[in-house]
């Protein structure tokens, strides 16, 4: 099947190639030029790259190479335990993500880098094999214009650092080209194992481009002129395609929209449209914002777009159909119900922007029906030079246009138009010096502003998203800790409150709390963070807790700990190194006591912690809070009970800062839970070496986890020094003093009451004391798609304890075993099954009628080209 993929040999073969080296030549030389990695000091793992994509590749890796803690269905190293497959499907299950099975795993970041350059250089091939396919022209045009819609703004400035995307960029143009093999009542197998390979390679993006192909379709029918019969017999052949090829796909499509609707809502904002000169700015080369659609395409296939309205030479229906559709679908991307229908009716959290890509597509193909007729004449290009002119004019009024656009901007409509110009010249002397001298010219061009174009967006983003470094010593020495310590499953290993990445278990190993993800779970968000744990990205990306309370309740044994890391500038360093500490735990699965009436998480997090552990361990003392002049704050009011806390200017001395004064038994450990907090804590008179509470927060997407301070001095006062960076909020019973010796004796006795042997796979299976009555308690999070059993039993839906799994006990079954199916995957198996059929079916028919000579027409198709 792959192999009809590839276009015949000669012109129509030139035109891929020369797309894909076009490609690959600017956007390489784009990141020498930005001393970007892997060409360079500055690291290109910004934002989710980092945080996300980067370690899921890692953990890919460890599946591939029977590393990882988990299978493909279920991964226990996120999350306390998270479903698997929706991530798979969502960020690793395009076919170039297994390439990272070829690199060593500390050249992930370099694997990555690599599979970013072929899924640009593949996308870049597919349009110049599209292209032709919708009009004759001339091979290099395709590979030009290929070139342009692989490095169009979107893709240089937001696809690759969300590489998934990319799956859709190169989806488009084949989906594009089943069309019009349904059109012509060709290739229909392989038309529904190119949607099929879409949607399975990024779902998200293949419904944007398979929205697109079908408004390209229904041109191409308007286009062609068919008879309404053989135009109804072509879009049913096109529908069918599409549904059997998306049914193939069902298994992980389905298993996504369950996994998004079992997800943590988020925190997202209402959909704004940018101005009309951010709009316009953006077709311009080198301008770069995050919350504006980059419609860059390159100067040449711009003049191109809007040359093709005055190329007499082109049927009337062709100059006024694909501006018409451009024109349609820019708008769509301004107003709010329209830009739902292309997020699929979700609203994005971050760009607004993601299907920008289709709009760049609409302006190659426009391009390309422009040049397809012959160059353009000088009518023509007068009147693209000035609707250029009158796009750079109001552009010109926008932030996002900075001083490098214009000589950049000035030089590229040079070269177009006097590249353009030549080639007009030419007339039918192809091989002539001036049609040379055109083409290499037009294609310096593309190169040129393409290279610059990306590595403006490569040094901007770092300007304006977090950064991550590349796999380094920090990383290393973690990973050496966490799999010196690891004793999975007799207890986790968490890698340590301060993360690296918003991933770091998958990274560097072990089985902590940190997942970042869409599908994060809700009941996971909900009971951490009543837990007193953090939280960014709006609650998708979830903190590792250091506390000792929840240590033993989700039976963390060994936990690494390591300095701030040094990429990062948030808080200064404190010099220590990577070390580990090892605590008694219970087993992962203990033996609760039926409660009459289970009380609800309540306003604190440590008697949420009581309420799971099942004693009382902390004082929550009265507290006073004053401010840098002793006075008291004012208070905070809204939904946020507690006091204000203005930001303290750099450089403010200790005696000038905020405390909180309590009292509490002498020897208890101090916690400070602030999650509206944004500087640091340190507790007064701390010997040397004492940690201090470093927290992140803003009114929005963050929220600063609980911390431990140290331990409460012989006097019995407690006093914590605060130095907030922004406005904060101290909530009312910030402080707990937490009673060491009463853990202990909690932890002896949910240890001796608790499972004698657990193995853990994508199943559970522990043994437990003879005569456990009460309530089995597996310390995992109680996600949707868990059914559990004791003996013999039927499997039935797990029960919820404070949401971590809970199963009934009878007093008579000593054997607790736990199956995890992801939600939707029975759902979509079995659509993907029918699907399958009515494909071998329609094999069958097709063969059938083929032997009886009425099979579907020739390959010359159905209808003349427009």
């Amino acid at each position: 099947m792959l192999a009809r993929l590839l276009p015949p040999p000669g012109p129509k073969r030139s035109g891929p190639l020369l797309a894909a080296l076009l490609t690959v030549t600017a956007f390489c030389a784009s990141d020498v030029v930005a001393r970007s990695y892997p060409f360079g000091p500055r690291t290109r793992s910004v934002n989710d790259l980092g945080n996300q994509y980067l370690p899921f590749h890692t953990h890919l890796w460890d599946l591939l190479h029977g590393r990882a803690d988990g299978g493909v269905l279920f991964n226990w190293q996120s999350g306390f335990g998270a479903s698997f497959l929706p991530d798979l499907a969502t960020y690793v299950s395009s076919p170039f993500a297994l390439l990272v099975g070829v690199f060593p795993r500390d050249r992930i970041d370099l694997a990555v880098y690599v599979i970013t350059v072929l899924k640009l250089a593949c996308a870049a091939a597919a349009m110049a094999r599209l292209l032709p396919s919708l009009r004759p022209g001339r091979w290099w045009a395709a590979g030009l214009l290929g070139a342009s819609y692989a490095l169009c703004g979107w893709s240089v400035s937001s696809a690759t650092y969300n590489l998934m995307w990319l799956d859709g960029l190169i989806a488009l143009p084949l989906l594009c080209l089943a069309g019009e093999w349904a059109l012509a009542g060709r290739h229909r197998f392989l038309g529904i194992g190119i949607v099929a390979a879409a949607w399975t390679a990024n779902f998200y993006t293949a419904y944007m481009a398979t929205l697109a192909a079908g408004l390209v379709l229904l041109l191409r029918l308007w286009l062609s002129g068919l008879p309404r019969v053989q135009g109804l017999a072509a879009a049913g052949r096109a529908c069918l395609t599409t549904a059997l090829g998306m049914g193939l796909a069902a298994p992980l499509v389905t298993v996504v929209y369950f996994g998004s609707a079992h997800a943590s809502p988020g925190r997202f904002t209402g959909f704004t449209p940018v101005p009309t000169r951010d709009l316009l700015a953006r077709l311009l080369p080198t301008t770069y914002s995050f919350g504006s659609p980059a419609l860059f395409v390159g100067t040449t296939a711009l003049l191109l777009a809007l040359a093709l309205p005055f190329v007499r030479s082109a049927p009337l229906r062709v100059r006024a159909g694909w501006p018409l559709l451009v024109a349609v679908v820019t708008l769509s991307l301004q107003w709010g119900p329209t830009q739902l229908l292309w997020h699929a009716f979700a609203a994005p959290q971050g760009s607004s922007y993601r299907q920008t890509f289709v709009v760049c597509a609409l302006l190659v193909i426009a391009a390309w029906h422009a040049l397809s007729y012959g160059p353009p004449d000088r009518r023509a290009l007068a009147a693209a030079g000035a609707l250029l002119a009158l796009t750079a004019a109001v552009a010109s009024r926008s932030d996002l246009v900075r001083p490098l656009a214009w000589p950049v901007l000035l030089l590229a409509a040079a070269g177009a138009l006097g590249g353009l110009f030549l080639l007009g010249r030419t007339g039918t002397r192809r091989r002539s010096l001036p049609a040379v001298c055109a083409v290499v010219l037009l294609l310096g061009t593309q190169v040129g502003e393409a290279t610059a174009t990306a590595a403006v967006a490569t040094r901007l983003r770092l300007g304006h998203m977090d950064d991550y470094a590349p796999w380094g010593q920090r990383r290393q020495q973690q990973a050496e800790a966490v799999a010196e310590a690891d004793g999975w499953p007799r207890y986790r290993t968490d890698p340590g409150r301060e993360q690296t990445v918003g991933n770091d278990p998958l990274t560097v190993g072990g089985q902590g709390a940190q997942y970042y993800s869409s599908h994060t779970s809700d009941v996971l968000f909900r009971t951490l963070t009543a837990l007193g744990g953090g939280w960014t990205s709006g609650g998708r990306s979830l903190q590792s807790l250091d506390n000792a309370v929840t240590d033993a309740i989700f039976s963390v044994g060994a936990r690494v700990h390591s300095p701030p890391d040094p990429h990062q500038n948030w808080f200064p360093q404190d010099g220590s190194g990577v070390t580990v500490t090892r605590q008694e735990v219970p087993p992962l699965v203990t033996v609760r006591p039926t409660a009459a009436r289970p009380s609800a998480f309540g306003p604190s997090p440590y008697r949420n912690q009581e309420l799971l552990l099942g004693t009382r361990v902390y004082t929550v003392p009265r507290l006073t809070v004053r401010t840098g002049d002793g006075k008291a704050p004012r208070g905070a009011g809204g939904d946020r009970p507690g006091v204000r806390l203005d930001a303290l200017p750099e450089g403010t001395a200790t005696d000038r800062r905020p405390t909180i004064t309590a009292r509490c038994a002498a020897g208890s450990e101090v916690y400070l839970w602030t999650p509206h907090f944004a500087g640091t804590a340190r507790l007064a008179g701390a010997p040397a070496g004492a940690p201090t509470g470093r927290f992140r927060s803003d009114p929005v997407s963050k929220i600063a986890a609980m911390q431990r301070l140290g331990t409460v001095p012989a006097s019995g006062l407690v006093r914590v020094d605060l130095s907030p960076n922004r406005p904060s909020t101290v909530p009312d019973g910030a402080v707990g003093c937490l009673d060491t010796a009463r853990l202990r004796t909690a932890v002896e006795r949910l240890t001796a009451t608790g499972a004698t042997e657990v193995s853990v796979s994508g199943t559970i299976r522990a043994r437990l004391p003879e005569g456990s009555t009460g309530t089995a308690v597996v310390a995992a999070p109680r996600i949707a798609g868990w059914r559990c059993a004791t003996g013999d039993a039927s499997a039935v839906p797990a029960g919820q304890y404070h949401g971590l799994i809970a199963v009934p006990l009878d007093g008579t079954s000593t054997r607790l075993t736990c199956v995890f199916h992801p939600p939707g995957l029975r759902l979509g198996t079995a659509v993907g099954g029918m699907s399958m059929l009515a494909v071998a079916l329609l094999g069958v028919l097709t063969a059938v009628r083929r032997r009886r000579g009425t099979g579907p027409a020739s390959e010359d198709g159905l209808y003349k080209r427009a």
